[in-house]
């Protein structure tokens, strides 16, 4: 699977945030029309010492949330970190860990923001513009808007809103359990993303696909560090 869209990663903060703000144009807020068969995670872990980014993804079966096959791939940390532009860091390694895909997802969960962000346009809007495939932001703390806190039973959900819109969710996925920030990606809407999110966390907090992912690339961060 290759990049539907392209452009130079070699930016500055400016030019990122300019950049941000004229692709958030093609992202594209829709019911999903197609069957999901496939749901794929991604996730990416920091190897401060080597500077290296341990990119992982796994590809799950959407209606028994059974593992596929999953792929991790280690790239040099080039873009600083700077808030807002976390795709900008993570993307060019996530790309080219998708591309060892043997067949491609019919929807990308990523452990981020889709339109929750200040211009509308966070890791998996980006990634879901890039690729062209449904994408839906799963972020474990709070970043953009603002928010009443759910109840803690299992699907209560409550809008985060900013400038007068909704622009996600804080749904909570078990009970008793804090609650994840979800949004809409490209492709997808806000109620194909609540939806999404609770049947992959059948079990946890967070949806099964980025928990396999995170686990993925903490054991090869952790064989890295070892060796």
């Amino acid at each position: 699977m290759k990049a539907h869209r392209t452009h130079s990663w070699n930016l500055t903060i400016d030019q990122a945030q300019q950049l941000q703000a004229e692709w958030s144009t093609f992202v594209k807020l829709r019911p999903l029309n197609s069957s999901i068969s496939t749901v794929a995670g991604v996730d990416v872990a920091y190897d401060t010492q080597h500077q290296l980014i341990v990119a992982g993804v796994v590809l799950l079966s959407a209606d028994s949330l059974e593992l596929i096959e999953s792929h991790v791939t280690y790239h040099q940390s080039a873009f600083p970190y700077f808030p807002g532009l976390l795709s900008f860091r993570e993307i060019p390694a996530i790309l080219p860990t998708l591309e060892q895909l043997s067949q491609a997802p019919d929807l990308i969960i990523c452990d981020g923001q889709g339109i929750a962000h200040p211009r509308f346009f966070g890791l998996a809007s980006h990634l879901g513009v890039l690729m062209e495939i449904p994408t839906i932001g799963c972020a474990k703390t709070h970043y953009w808007g603002e928010y009443e806190p759910p109840r803690l039973t299992r699907g209560s959900t409550s809008p985060i809103l900013a400038d007068n819109q909704i622009i996600g969710h804080v749904v909570c996925t078990q009970n008793d359990t804090k609650p994840v920030f979800v949004s809409p990606g490209h492709l997808t809407q806000h109620q194909d993303a609540i939806d999404w999110v609770l049947k992959c966390s059948n079990h946890y907090r967070q949806p099964q696909t980025t928990r396999l992912a995170d686990q993925l690339v903490r054991k090869h961060l952790k064989q890295l560090q070892n060796s």
